[in-house]
């Protein structure tokens, strides 16, 4: 219980960091501030749907004199793109090597390919992403397609900078995925804590379905939505007599501790409070 809780803190300290890379050079975006961007999504993300707390990071960034709008913007979306790929990689890697798949769990592997297939093209060919945003853009209302053009013209900035820097964005993607191992890691030391049992391996499979689950818009955060599905998924491996509320309303409680251990350390700084957002 104590290891699983401590991870947070290096999980915040990797995104963080990985913020910092993110950033332009010449973006005078120091480690302490970058780590309260990430302390404030979170605690926005307790309240907001679908992780939508992370896109107030290029709010702030916006308005500390760090990116223009539209550039800060679409830097939260890449970061975030990583964030979703890398979740499918572990994902469809788990999938793959777990044993006891049925037509579903088929069904959603092939789903997952698709989508994580999506992302990597929107993320590394920019002719697919042209197309992608002009859709998107034919589709979106006359007051959103201004923002969507911005947005369009701001990602292809960003991927001419980052396809310019390969190491750097190799960088990226290496720590985005540690991140995730971690996060899926942590779930996997919660279940152990509470004297249950699943494979790792399952976890690894099963764990990120249920992440995905939480980030449909039912729920305030995920809260319910992504717990009900992670006893859904992994149930067949606890003991009956682990099953019960009491079980479930402790790992739901744990997988949302992140959230609420990252509160002190927003409300310290002024990004968190009614005035700094």
């Amino acid at each position: 219980m104590v290891i699983s809780l401590g991870m947070v803190i290096p999980l915040t300290m990797f995104k963080a960091w990985r913020l910092q890379q993110l950033t332009p050079q010449g973006t005078k975006l120091v480690f302490g501030e970058a780590n309260c961007l990430i302390l404030a999504a979170s605690v926005l993300n307790m309240v907001l749907p679908s992780k939508m707390g992370d896109l107030a990071k290029a709010y702030f960034m916006r308005e500390r004199g760090h990116l223009s709008g539209s550039l800060s913007l679409s830097l939260v979306v890449f970061e975030k793109a990583c964030d979703l790929l890398s979740l499918l990689l572990w994902c469809v890697l788990g999938l793959l090597l777990y044993p006891r798949k049925d037509a579903l769990l088929w069904a959603m592997t092939s789903r997952r390919n698709a989508w994580a297939g999506d992302g990597l093209l929107l993320l590394v060919s920019r002719p697919f992403a042209q197309v992608f945003f002009r859709v998107s853009r034919r589709l979106a209302s006359k007051k959103l397609r201004v923002k969507i053009e911005r947005l369009r013209a701001s990602w292809g900035e960003m991927h001419d900078y980052f396809w310019g820097y390969k190491r750097q964005l190799l960088k990226i993607g290496g720590t985005s995925i540690f991140i995730w191992f971690l996060h899926l890691l942590q779930i996997w030391l919660f279940i152990l804590a509470l004297q249950a049992w699943a494979p790792f391996l399952s976890n690894l499979a099963l764990a990120p379905l249920a992440i995905l689950a939480g980030l449909l818009l039912l729920t305030f955060a995920g809260v319910g939505t992504r717990d009900a599905a992670l006893i859904a998924f992994i149930n067949p491996f606890w003991c009956a007599n682990r099953c019960g509320f009491g079980f479930t309303l402790y790992l739901a409680l744990l997988s949302t501790s992140h959230y609420w251990l990252a509160f002190p350390g927003a409300i310290s700084d002024n990004y968190s409070s009614p005035a700094g957002f």
